[in-house]
């Protein structure tokens, strides 16, 4: 089912208990530092150690941390938006259901937009089908013919079978019980006797005195095909499998000389200029050195351990959104509203959140285009077709419906889209720039919009994923 997405915030439909659920304050107390905070998951990645304070791990803006207790990943970031969770499964799995998905403000030292609160939830609700119809019961027709005995001899089975057509059932239902039914047969004929092996010989010396040696040492043992012997009227089958087998000796001293570990000796430097990072330590197996197949030292030969730098790293500055058109003007007109006369408009945007020397913002602080003003300009109008579906709203307030629209919509002048400001330097686009006012004839009784609305049915409850349980 396709529908359209659209956002309804937490905050504007919970009782306030509810409303925002936000990460606790970090203080000094040591937490656990991560090298990535992975959005789509919400999750922390690349343990780099614990015990060091929010304030060190966060010299890397790119970090993450964990309180020591558990808790949901937290990201040393500036505030923004998580990535939208998958959708959760129907909240039924035959008609019409519901189903929610979320996203979490993550971040330290600010809000996200539309001046939310770290820690906080937005949902959204849609309606779902996971299949149209639900599942009818069928019947079953009369058991058929039995079938032949299963064996030529002695006592076998036999089976008979029915068919789950009367009713057939409907939407993936089934007939309860078996679809065959099996009883025993006898044939009244002699079986052929099939060999059995006796059971197994005791195990033989073994044939070294040591393990570790060019032959690996192993013990043998026998058994015989006589229990019982295969008949010859009628003749039976032979044991299968071997009459011999062996296996490697135990309980012998070692020859080998297994090796030991060295001292522990540092091999790099701090692995980072800013933030945290790790330094390798690695040691060599040969105190004493393995000989005469003797087995390597066990564990591993480097690990790493946290550094500090004590310098925070560069964090990248980050566009925020663009802001709103300016009116589309002309410099020496007072008014070029509804007419067929090209002017211009600007909107601007914020490079944020750059510090310690982190890359400028790419690209340009304002934007500039030609337009037409049909701001508030009367013009005829038609009715669209239906939109789509909605999500429903409110998510995770009483009662969500979804709805769906016509509207009426103005039919533009014919105004060239293209114009030559100077000549010999290419033309440039123009754009419509305002809301015209359509005229349409009445709809339902409505001369702009025409709204239907439908409720959402078997609504999941609106529950924090990261939120930690007793």
């Amino acid at each position: 089912m396709t529908v359209q997405t659209q956002t309804s915030r937490l905050l504007l439909l919970l009782p306030l208990p509810l409303l925002l659920f936000t990460l606790p304050t970090t203080g000094s107390d040591p937490v656990f530092c991560f090298t990535q905070y992975e959005e789509s998951s919400a999750k922390c990645k690349g343990l780099l150690g614990g015990g060091v304070s929010t304030k060190d791990c966060c010299l890397n803006a790119a970090y993450a941390f964990q309180e020591p207790g558990g808790g949901p990943c937290q990201a040393c970031s500036s505030p923004r938006w998580s990535q939208w969770s998958v959708w959760a499964p129907c909240s039924v799995t035959c008609s019409e259901g519901s189903q929610l998905r979320h996203r979490r403000c993550v971040g330290q030292g600010g809000q996200c937009s539309e001046k939310e609160e770290p820690g906080t939830l937005e949902w959204q609700l849609q309606a779902c089908e996971d299949q149209a119809c639900c599942p009818e019961m069928g019947g079953w027709s009369n058991w058929g013919p039995w079938s032949s005995c299963s064996v030529t001899c002695a006592k076998g089975t036999r089976a008979r079978q029915r068919a789950c057509d009367n009713p057939a059932p409907k939407c993936g239902g089934s007939c309860p019980g078996e679809a065959r039914n099996l009883e025993a047969c006898d044939t009244q004929k002699v079986c052929p006797t099939h060999g059995a092996w006796a059971a197994w010989g005791p195990w033989g010396p073994c044939s070294g005195s040591c393990h570790g040696g060019p032959h690996a040492p192993v013990e043998k043992r026998s058994r015989t095909c006589t229990a019982p012997e295969p008949s010859t009227v009628p003749p039976g089958k032979p044991c299968p499998g071997l009459a011999y087998e062996q296996q490697g000796c135990t309980n012998l001293p070692p020859c080998p000389v297994a090796g030991g570990w060295g001292p522990w000796s540092h091999i790099s430097t701090c692995s980072v200029t800013c933030g945290l990072g790790l330094i390798l330590d690695q040691r060599t197996c040969d105190q004493p050195i393995p000989q005469h197949g003797g087995s390597y030292c066990a564990g591993d030969s480097t690990q790493t351990h946290i550094c500090n730098t004590n310098v925070p790293c560069p964090v990248d500055g980050e566009w925020e959104p663009w802001g709103a058109w300016t009116v589309c003007s002309r410099p020496s007109m007072k008014t070029i509203r509804c007419e067929e006369i090209p002017g211009q408009q600007t909107r601007s945007r914020i490079c944020k959140g750059r510090k310690f020397n982190g890359q400028r913002c790419p690209g340009n602080h304002q934007d500039i285009r030609h337009c037409y003003n049909i701001d508030r300009c009367r013009y005829t109008g038609s009715w669209s077709e239906w939109t789509d579906w909605g999500l429903c709203t409110p998510p995770c307030g009483p009662n969500p419906t979804r709805s769906r629209k016509r509207l009426c919509t103005a039919q533009l002048p014919k105004f060239p889209l293209t114009f030559s400001a100077v000549e010999g330097q290419g033309e440039k686009n123009l754009t419509f720039s305002g809301r015209p006012f359509p005229q349409c004839q009445e709809l339902q009784g409505q001369k702009f919009e025409v709204e239907e609305k439908r409720p959402c049915l078997h609504v999941p409850p609106c529950n924090d994923p990261e939120e930690v349980k007793p």
